[in-house]
């Protein structure tokens, strides 16, 4: 049982024993580091049914607590309605002993619960970029935290590979592309393509500008544009099933879709099922009838069905256009039902930029209208855009950062600065080729992960790797340090008998090892995997406190060595386990 789980416990006893009050729910926090003590439970909602001060409550409770429980709780104090309990040596260094050598250390038990996390989503007109680079750290991360917190998780993807957009990629090949192929011209498949739908946009805007000039409104000029025309062709010719327009396509998202596997590769991305528009473009049809006849929906005069959500603070929403077609939100109730029907899901996550916000309340909304039963599970996981120092990322204007370029940079950047601190120069060329990524694609994670999703972020790549800052780099710089403490240790540390007072920053590092259990609970709560970065990088900080005012190697004593290389060795697996669920490598040296 958890430190925190048996003082929980002890306190209901408590209220029980002294108040014959029982209580469902402590509120227990980590002590602030102005007051002394450890953990502290919050007593204001107690105080009006007991009909007593806080002051009086808190001083019942600790003296029971402390007399009571004498190998738990060695002191406390009360500060105003605030019971600050102090834990004893022995229960640190029991809890030290106990899981210092436990490589499953913070995993949590078995839910039960089956959770389906959608991400990535590209769209096979372009490459993948800084922004798609969010939303896979942000899933991927996410799907590892959920399984150490004991659910079941399984990814899934949605390729958008159908619309205007793909048909704009493929009319421009066929004005522009001559025959080439990625592998004639020696360009990735997806970079390819992507270079294709610039170059639509590109003539786009020339034929626009030259309607314009010989007399043309902007509106008729960007409806009329040739280029423009031939792309609504396609799209048409492709519904209609033409077997040329549909080979192109496929010819032309293979080439997307290779490009795509190696980036993924790269980055460590996975899948275990993926969803494809071009088949679940019809599916939710079968909901408007069922809608219409229960009343959710209504048809209006020409023939298309809406949805009125103006009760709820929204608006009257589009479900199917009056030729009869879907609309991306009928599309997506039907993938929900699909999802569900493949895996019986109790939560259903989409990561998904913030201006989706509106789209996925309705598509909530709508479930539950309709009565769903995965409804409730469903979640937004919202976060916010990446910009450049120079603002938003176009990918029509090709001013987007291909992802692949980005890790290019950061890999190089990795380069440089660790050649220039001259500690690894005696590693082979294929150790420090492995070592650069590790901290370059590292660094990029760590940045992008740090900050709680919902907001926006300026990238910027000089500060991603930075031995002392709040990056990926200093967190995997003390991993590597204490790897070295290790490997010099000649000491049996496997079993102590530990008698010594902990000294404070000894005991510091132990409360906050201790909190990484309640740390992956709570990043898994809030869907936030920042938390664990922020916790990797406090760790960090207070390791290397830690180790500047105690010697381990050079102890004072046998058993003071032997508890720190217990506690450092502890430190090592939680670092290596909380980088792990951010997808980023520890080096062993560096």
């Amino acid at each position: 049982m958890q430190l925190q789980a048996i003082i929980t416990d002890k306190c209901r006893n408590a209220f029980k024993e002294v108040f014959n009050y029982n209580i469902d729910e402590v509120t227990l926090n980590l002590t602030k580091p102005e007051f002394e003590g450890d953990f502290t439970v919050v007593l204001f909602s107690y105080v009006k049914t007991l009909k007593l001060s806080p002051e009086a409550l808190g001083q019942q409770l600790g003296t029971y607590l402390t007399e009571r429980y004498v190998d738990i709780f060695s002191n406390f104090n009360v500060i105003k309605g605030f019971l600050n309990l102090s834990i004893a040596d022995k229960c640190w260094t029991e809890f030290l002993s106990s899981e210092y050598n436990n490589d499953q250390y913070g995993k949590l038990p078995d839910t039960q619960r089956t959770v389906v996390l959608e991400y990535a989503s590209p769209n096979t007109n372009k490459p993948l970029h800084l922004g798609h680079l969010r939303n896979i750290f942000l899933g991927w991360s996410l799907v590892e935290i959920l399984k150490a917190a004991g659910n079941n998780v399984i990814k899934t993807c949605v390729v958008n590979d159908r619309g205007i957009h793909i048909c704009k990629s493929m009319v421009a090949w066929q004005l522009f592309g001559n025959g080439q192929t990625p592998e004639s011209t020696g360009i990735k498949g997806d970079h390819f393509v992507g270079d294709y739908y610039v170059k639509f946009n590109d003539i786009y805007k020339e034929q626009v500008a030259a309607a314009i000039a010989a007399g043309s409104t902007k509106e008729q000029a960007e409806k009329e544009a040739p280029v423009m025309q031939a792309a609504q062709k396609m799209l048409l010719d492709w519904e209609a099933g033409d077997t040329a327009v549909i080979e192109l396509w496929s010819t032309m998202n293979q080439w997307v879709y290779k490009g795509f596997d190696t980036t993924y590769q790269r980055i460590g991305a996975d899948f275990f099922k993926t969803y494809y528009e071009s088949q679940t473009y019809l599916l939710g049809k079968q909901f408007v009838a069922e809608g219409l006849e229960s009343g959710v929906f209504y048809k209006k005069e020409d023939g298309s069905v809406w949805i009125d959500l103006t009760d709820e603070g929204l608006d009257e929403k589009l479900v199917i256009r009056k030729d009869g077609t879907s609309v991306y939100i009928t599309q997506d109730l039907g993938l929900a039902e699909e999802k569900y029907k493949d895996f019986a899901y109790d939560e259903s996550i989409y990561v998904i930029g913030d201006e989706q916000n509106y789209h996925m309340k309705v598509l909530q909304l709508i479930l539950k209208k309709l009565g769903k039963p995965y409804a409730n599970g469903i979640y937004h996981l919202s976060y916010g855009m990446v910009e450049l120092p120079s603002g938003k990322m176009k990918s029509r204007e090709g001013t987007v950062v291909d992802a692949d370029d980005i890790l290019d940079e950061m890999i190089n950047e990795a380069s440089s600065k660790t050649a220039a601190l001259g500690k690894v120069n005696e590693l082979p060329d294929e150790q420090l080729s492995a070592l650069y990524d590790t901290i370059g694609i590292g660094g990029l994670k760590f940045f992008l992960l740090r900050v709680e999703p919902k907001r926006k972020m300026i990238f910027n790549p000089a500060e991603s790797i930075d031995l002392h800052g709040f990056t990926a780099t200093f967190i995997q710089y003390a991993h590597a340090r204490i790897k070295s403490i290790l490997r010099e240790a000649t000491v049996d540390f496997s079993v102590i008998n530990y008698t010594e007072t902990l000294l404070p920053k000894e005991k510091e590092l132990l409360v906050l090892l201790n909190q990484y259990p309640a740390t992956i609970e709570q990043a898994a709560q809030e869907h936030n995997p920042s938390l664990l970065a922020i916790y990797a990088f406090n760790l960090s900080q207070l390791f290397n406190s830690f180790y500047s005012a105690h010697k381990v190697l050079k102890a004072e004593s046998t058993e003071k060595m032997q508890l720190r290389l217990q506690t450092v060795q502890l430190t090592a697996h939680v670092l290596k386990s909380a980088m792990a669920l951010l997808g980023i490598q520890v080096p062993e040296k560096m």
